[in-house]
């Protein structure tokens, strides 16, 4: 059962066994999440995995087949539209529409005075640096330049919750780093923050909580150090010696990279096996010890053919 949450509340969002069916297709199978206020929180997992139905069932664009969902302490999120941003994986914006106006319109539709949407929409573009395209239409922008109106727009009458969904799609480097020190400051700001994606590094750079989602279901929600803690630390290891009593520290599983082995750091932890190698006569060349990262844990969470479908685009 969902609790009534407060201002002061630890969860900004909560849902619990939520479904979604489309005719004969079920998108979504029995998510249940918990979003802390304040915290930026990523919806992990591969295209078609059911993240955008899961976004658009917690703000309420669409409703779930069952389940229940809270958010910012109402059962019907769209009574909380007004404390919400979204920026949709469709974008869009009127192409003759000057970037100062776009933002105020998007402003306009969240209840803000035209006057005063306008005077937000100035000063906007000049913290983030971008008083120059203030008076250019966007037809004339590139599109990480769009995209950073539109989340502009997105955020110009301060939302308590800011819901985006795969926001890096389709943006280079610069424009990247820029949406990330956006969000970055954004949750500084107290602001809880949801975005999807299918590109691990983000979340890895940016979340403290996440959710993978593969097939409609959740298969972890906790936090980021928490998912690579299901892995075991990875060593690598070079040597000058090439057979000796030595190798016995080495785990039939390892495999080959080159001149290095590589392979689980065993339970006994680094010291049994550095006292192996050097009794042995192994010759360390180097060794290196090595924290599993996001994407080994999404592998062993979500299984390969999730993991290969999050691979079909990274960063640039």
């Amino acid at each position: 059962m969902l609790r009534q949450v407060s201002h002061s509340d630890p969860l900004a969002v909560e849902a619990v066994d939520l479904v979604k069916d489309f005719a004969e297709t079920r998108a979504v199978d029995g998510v249940s999440l918990a979003v802390p206020t304040g915290s930026i929180y990523g919806l992990l997992g591969p295209n078609g995995a059911g993240k955008t139905t899961t976004l658009r069932m917690l703000l309420g664009i669409i409703d779930p087949s069952s389940g229940t969902r809270l958010v910012l302490g109402r059962d019907r999120p769209l009574e909380a539209a007004q404390e919400i941003g979204y920026l949709p994986e469709e974008r869009g914006l009127y192409p003759a529409m000057h970037a100062r106006e776009a933002i105020a319109f998007l402003a306009a539709l969240r209840g803000l005075p035209l006057a005063e949407a306008r005077r937000r929409a100035d000063a906007l573009l000049q913290e983030h640096n971008l008083g120059d395209w203030a008076k250019k239409p966007i037809r004339t922008l590139s599109k990480g330049m769009a995209q950073t109106v539109q989340l502009l727009g997105t955020i110009i009458h301060k939302p308590r919750l800011l819901v985006l969904d795969e926001p890096f799609s389709g943006l280079d480097a610069i424009n990247q780093a820029r949406l990330e020190e956006l969000i970055r400051r954004e949750a500084r700001a107290g602001v809880t923050i949801i975005f999807s994606t299918h590109v691990i590094a983000h979340a890895e750079r940016l979340c403290e909580r996440i959710a993978i989602i593969a097939k409609g279901k959740v298969a972890f929600d906790g936090g980021v150090d928490e998912a690579r803690g299901r892995l075991r630390p990875i060593v690598r290891l070079r040597t000058r010696a090439a057979d000796g009593s030595w190798r016995s520290a080495i785990p039939a599983s390892a495999r080959r990279e080159g001149d290095e082995y590589v392979f689980e750091l065993p339970k006994g932890g680094p010291e049994p096996l550095l006292k192996t190698l050097i009794d042995g006569g192994a010759g360390i060349e180097t060794l290196a010890i090595e924290r599993p990262g996001l994407h080994d844990a999404f592998v062993a969470i979500a299984g390969d053919a999730a993991a290969a479908e999050m691979g079909k685009e990274t960063p640039e």
